[in-house]
């Protein structure tokens, strides 16, 4: 009896404490999240400093899967393979999503997304158009084939310089391609569409990329991402990894103001703006010194500028050409020489800026509507300079002996032949052909040395 009743007092004591430890393991065991970071635009060094460092610190963060949401145009080679590097080392799995409907994966982007441990689109977006282009002057992508075919047929001998230019092209895209098939042998995801995305520049639908297998899936959010990847396999450093994503949340993570501001200053257009905000700064400081506050934003704007042109991929041509615009620019505001060096310099700024950041297919270009605002305002900046110029040089000389011309005096003392006169404030020696009496007025007709030829002044000029 007393052996059943012990029984049925653990039964109880069980039944009681069960609760108990069932919540201390649920406290012990954090819920399960998805850090969801957004590339939204180019890949430049500020988008790649946000999504390192985010993917750096997620095991820190007890994050069990990281989704980087993507609308991109492209970018700069070196950011898009540091963002590569990191998703490769990374030791939680990482879902690039081509997301909402109507964004893109190009170009740089394509890259990433093969690298991804999970590569998704949304519905009506695209991805490809992965050839490298032309930055700093390098030749054209496309003239190396053309150049080849015409050396084929006779039609043209390429110089050694040409032939450099071709070898380098071919080894741009040689590489580009051997990076991507690696990237796809690496995700067993699609290796002969590489050739047509390198090379031709081809592009595909996500629905096309879905079918010969070059992304895993279609979502049409990032809830059905979740829901579409759970108990899929994924490779990571430490080995094959499955993927539960039953019961995950999904944890947004906006960039720090440090990172917005490195982005933001690394986007063509705010490099562009501030480089004229500096100039024009410096400009007004120059013509009115002391005032300090044109000259402090100047420089700040100009510094600003010079960073984010040390980390753009610039057209050096074009750099040299912006230079020389802003140098003529200068020399005409401190020195007029009547329209001749502003209009040459507008010349050359507005071509240097045209081809500085020349690189639509990547985002890396100045909006068009932007160069010709600053087009106009250059224009009427300069025009109303040239105007004071003009307009000074018609006034007459109010300093010096022409100062004293067409002045008028009034005798001091009666005088025959020299004697002295009273003008601005000052007594002056003076000599007339007529003789003069104290208090007649005079005006001077000469400067000669310190004595003033005077004559009378009718009574009908008074």
């Amino acid at each position: 009896m007393q052996h059943i009743m012990r029984t049925f007092f653990y039964i109880a004591l069980l039944a009681f404490a069960w609760p108990v430890i069932s919540a201390s393991q649920n406290q012990d065991t954090p819920p399960s999240q998805a850090k969801l970071l957004k590339l939204d635009g180019s890949v430049n060094p500020g988008t790649a400093h946000y999504l390192v460092s985010n993917i750096q610190s997620a095991s820190e963060e007890n994050y069990d899967l990281i989704i980087i949401q993507m609308d991109t145009p492209g970018g700069l080679d070196l950011a898009m393979r540091d963002i590569i590097r990191q998703i490769l080392a990374s030791d939680i799995p990482v879902a690039t999503y081509v997301y909402p409907p109507g964004s893109r994966a190009a170009s740089a982007g394509t890259y990433i997304l093969y690298a991804s441990h999970v590569s998704s689109m949304a519905p009506a977006t695209n991805l490809g158009a992965a050839t490298p282009v032309s930055i700093g002057g390098m030749p054209d992508p496309s003239s190396s084939d053309k150049k080849d075919d015409q050396n084929k047929e006779g039609k043209e001998q390429a110089q050694p310089s040409s032939s450099n230019q071709n070898a380098m092209h071919k080894k741009i895209i040689n590489d580009a391609e051997a990076y991507l098939r690696g990237l796809a042998a690496y995700h067993d995801r699609n290796i002969d569409w590489v050739k047509n995305a390198v090379r031709e520049g081809e592009s595909l639908t996500s629905k096309e990329a879905l079918e010969i297998g070059v992304i895993d899936l279609i979502a049409d959010s990032p809830q059905q991402l979740l829901q579409r990847i759970h108990q899929r396999t994924v490779r990571l450093p430490s080995g094959q990894t499955q993927l539960d994503t039953s019961d995950m949340s999904i944890v947004t993570v906006e960039p720090t103001w440090q990172m917005q501001l490195l982005s933001i200053i690394s986007d063509p257009n705010i490099a562009y703006i501030l480089l004229l905000i500096g100039i024009y700064g410096l400009i007004f400081e120059g013509y009115n010194p002391g005032t300090f506050v044109p000259g402090v934003i100047g420089a700040i704007c100009l510094l600003l500028a010079f960073y984010a042109l040390q980390i753009l991929p610039i057209n050096y041509v074009a750099a040299g050409l912006l230079v020389l615009g802003i140098a003529l620019l200068v020399v005409e505001a401190f020195a007029p020489s009547f329209g001749i060096l502003g209009v040459g310099g507008i010349i050359a700024f507005l071509f240097g800026s045209f081809l500085l950041f020349n690189e639509p297919e990547t985002g890396i270009a100045v909006a068009l509507p932007i160069l010709i605002s600053v087009t106009i305002i250059t224009v009427i900046l300069l025009s109303f300079v040239l105007s004071l110029a003009i307009r000074s040089k018609q006034q007459p000389v109010v300093s010096g002996r022409e100062e004293l011309l067409s002045e008028v005096g009034v005798v001091k003392q009666d005088f025959n032949g020299e004697g002295w006169v009273h003008i601005c404030g000052e007594s002056w020696k003076a000599h007339s052909d007529q003789p003069l009496t104290a208090g007649q007025q005079v005006k001077v007709i000469a400067v000669n040395d310190l004595e003033l030829t005077v004559e009378p002044l009718s009574d009908d000029r008074i």
